[in-house]
Formats: C-alpha cells, structure tokens, sequence
C-alpha cells in the first residue's frame, strides 16, 4: 500500500482536478425530502437524515473528485447517533474510491495525543481515516504523536498554519519577538525564534511544518523520494498574499485550503496554492457544493433534484480549476 500523500497525488491526477468536498451537513439546510418532519426532531431521526444526505452527496462526486473531508462537529454535535453515522460514512466513501480526510483539529500532549492518533489515523484505525486535520498551537511535542502514527501507517496529518477565519489572525499573525533577558540561550537556540524576531507567528508554525514534511518524504524509487511529506498544512483561501508567501516557503508541504466559495475565497485567490505540475494543493468547497440546489444558478434541478445541483456545482469548480490554475496540468502525462 503507498503512502497517503502518494495516493493523494495519483488521484488529483487520475480526476484531472484538486477539488476536496466538505461533509457539513446542516439540519436547515438539507432538502425537504430528506429533513424530518417532526417539528423538534430526535437525535436519531436527524442521523438518518444526515447519513442518506451525506450517502448521497458521496455518490455524486466519488467519480469526479479525489477526496472528502467530514467535519466531525457536524455530526458530534447530535450525539452517539451522530458517531455512528460518520463512522459508517468514512468506509463508505472509501469503498468508493474517496480518500478522507477527517476534519477534527485534534491536539492534546503526550500520551492523549497518541491516544487521539491511534484512534483516528490509518485505515487500520477505529476510525480509519485517511488523514486529520491537527493543531499545532500546544506545541513540538503535542504534534509529534500524529506524526509518528502517519508515518507507521502511511497516513497523512494536516496541521493548521494560517486559517481562513478573521479571528486566527488574533494569535497567528502576532509578531514574534525574542528578548534575551526573559529567555535563556539554549532555549532560543533550540526553537530558532531568534531568526524568527520581527515576524508572525504562523511563519514559525509553517517552518516547523514544512521541516516535519521534509523528514517524512518518502522513498518512491531508488533514489527519488516524493515530492511531499506526509505532514500538510491547512493555509486559508481568504488570506491570498499569505497563501503565496507560504507556497514558496513551504516546498515540501501539501496545503489544504478552506475558504473557497461560502467564505469568500475565489479561483485567484487560491492560484498559488499550486506548484508548477499544478499538484501541491486539494481545495476544500463544503457548503457551495452540498446546498446548490438552494442557488439561483441552480434553480433548473430544484430540491427534488439535489443531486444534480451538487454535480453541476462540482463540476463548475473543476472546470474552474483547470481553467484558471495550473491544476489544469493534473492527468497530463
């Protein structure tokens, strides 16, 4: 069995696009033949509601795109119901040829984050996600236990560096500052923040990202080691500019991309994500996709046709993909 980044890389090529499709799914939002009926539903007729949903939507888009992400909250939020049906939704989509990457933003320290990797990471897990998305902001050694577990079983981790919500640049665009009187030598040395002085504080996340990606490379043939590492990052469509510097900064490093559609990000914004094979980048659309029927360009399939909104509206961003970005060169020999 390749490596998850592998496998990644070979279906972006196999579909001709990067598109990542969001599971989200939304009580309200659903269509009124799969909503229950009742005027306070219970936990379990919501579940249902949202495994024929989310069932659906991967049946759509399996053929067209390379991977899902589900957002574990979404079905968190109604209880063991819930647990249960994404935890059926993961081989599902599998079975369908999907990659998934599971979108929990986990992070603890020690022996809680290796019970969080253990649990979630490789399909050999409980849980047998593909990849997860972690946070750094505990630190080195609370992002280590994923990483060691991805590589065990060639899974994949995608740590957040610059997100694409307003508020993260409350923390992450600090500007990072080193005083000599607060702070002794040999930890200065060890964590290099002297170089990083003057600078926000997710372009000490991305270094120490892009060295981790750096060192999980793997050997694909005597001699040639992948591209990428088993270590991505999660850089945010609303931050263009940010984006670009970090492509350039973070060569060894895959990048998930929120933010595109509902949030505002656009093909432009996320252009740079992409290394010059148009590989480097998935571009995660949840509720553009999920919920097209509710648009007006869409009004032609109606609720009843929901399926079909959520193809043409994939299929709108993979055409805009390959037109407008060098994600366009993907299934090139």
């Amino acid at each position: 069995m390749s490596t998850f980044i592998d496998q990644l890389r070979q279906r972006c090529h196999t579909c001709g696009n990067p598109v990542l499709v969001g599971l989200d799914p939304r009580l309200e939002s659903l269509p009124p033949s799969i909503r229950p009926s009742a005027p306070k539903p219970s936990s379990e007729s919501i579940a249902a509601a949202y495994n024929t949903f989310c069932r659906g939507v991967i049946d759509v888009v399996a053929p067209l795109v390379p991977a899902i992400k589900p957002q574990a909250a979404f079905f968190e939020e109604i209880g063991p119901a819930g647990m249960a049906v994404l935890a059926g939704l993961i081989p599902y989509a599998q079975s369908k040829g999907l990659l998934v990457i599971l979108d929990g933003k986990r992070n603890d320290i020690g022996s809680t984050a290796a019970a969080y990797a253990a649990g979630l990471l490789g399909r050999n897990s409980p849980w047998h996600a593909d990849a997860l998305t972690v946070s750094p902001y505990l630190g080195e050694d609370s992002v280590q236990p994923f990483v060691d577990v991805a590589v065990e079983r060639e899974a994949g981790i995608f740590v957040l560096v610059k997100t694409s919500n307003p508020g993260g640049a409350m923390l992450q665009d600090l500007t990072i500052g080193v005083s000599a009187s607060n702070r002794d030598a040999d930890t200065v040395k060890r964590e290099n923040l002297a170089s990083f002085a003057g600078r926000p504080v997710y372009e000490r996340v991305a270094a120490f990202v892009n060295s981790l990606a750096e060192s999980t490379r793997m050997e694909q043939q005597a001699g040639i080691r992948s591209p990428y590492g088993a270590v991505g990052a999660v850089v945010g469509a609303t931050w263009p500019a940010q984006l670009a510097e970090l492509r350039q900064q973070m060569p060894a490093t895959w990048f998930l991309v929120p933010g595109f559609g509902a949030q505002g990000g656009t093909v432009a914004d996320i252009a740079a994500a992409f290394d010059a094979r148009g590989e480097g980048a998935v571009i995660n659309n949840s509720r553009g996709i999920l919920f097209a029927y509710k648009k007006s360009e869409y009004a032609e399939f109606g609720a009843a046709r929901w399926e079909r909104a959520v193809e043409a509206a994939t299929r709108k961003m993979i055409d805009q993909l390959r037109t407008d970005t060098t994600a366009g060169r993907l299934g090139q020999s």
